[in-house]
């Protein structure tokens, strides 16, 4: 999926309802096993250059820059396929995952389920985050 053809990335486009900032958000699947890795951000440059590449690109909200994933950590992700919900508000990307895909080092960003009243934590970090980015977590 390294390269789109222009009408194909205009179809999309034109099915998707971006919210007010321009975004929407994009939840990462591994597209073999149905884990569900991660929730982000994109916007429309970051879906044109996720399909114009085949690897993810999110918007961060919080420094308000485009980003690929693995651009620090080296855990990226391949695009295999892009779906579209029915309102088109949301999207859901089956990517194939390299290592984690949790900046907290673990394979997916939900690794806490509630039970009792409590989160707990079910998913054991599988890569220390000083390893990934060079500084400890602080989550």
């Amino acid at each position: 999926m390294a390269s789109n053809p222009p009408a194909a990335a205009d179809a999309l486009l034109s099915a998707i309802a971006f919210d007010r900032d321009g975004l929407v958000p994009a939840v990462a699947q591994q597209h073999d096993s149905g884990e569900v890795l991660m929730l982000a951000w994109m916007n429309r440059e970051a879906l044109l250059k996720t399909l114009a590449t085949g690897e993810a690109h999110y918007w961060s909200r919080s420094r308000r820059e485009l980003w690929r994933k693995g651009q620090q950590s080296g855990q990226r992700q391949r695009l295999v396929e892009i779906k579209v919900d029915c309102d088109g508000d949301a999207l859901l990307l089956l990517v194939d995952q390299t290592g984690v895909a949790c900046h907290t080092g673990r394979r997916s960003c939900f690794y806490r389920v509630e039970r009792s009243g409590a989160l707990e934590t079910i998913r054991p970090v599988a890569v220390d985050p000083a390893a990934l980015y060079g500084k400890p977590e602080e989550r």
